[in-house]
């Protein structure tokens, strides 16, 4: 359920109401009883859930270890994984 953000006309008092998306939009502030508008933009978040996105969202490589270099750094070899990145 989304929190909903309103502010009132009259006292400019402004809250957070915790609702459903059915429910009835608030129609009196809780501090005066004067006229609210809910403000637009709110009632939406992201919620994360697990150990993290990019561990979890993407498929795991098969083969276990990374290649290794059979060339010296000092060769320059563009085709290398170990130099990829690292400005070569």
């Amino acid at each position: 359920m989304p929190t909903y953000e309103y502010v009132c006309s009259k006292c400019d008092n402004k809250f957070e109401v915790f609702q459903s998306m059915q429910d009835k939009h608030v129609k009196k502030c809780p501090k005066c009883k004067g006229k609210v508008e809910r403000l637009l933009g709110s009632g939406s978040g992201i919620i994360f859930k697990g150990s993290g996105f990019y561990e979890t969202d993407y498929k795991k490589k098969s083969g276990g270890k990374a290649p290794s270099c059979e060339k010296s750094k000092s060769d320059g070899c563009k085709s290398c994984p170990m130099s990829k990145g690292k400005g070569k």
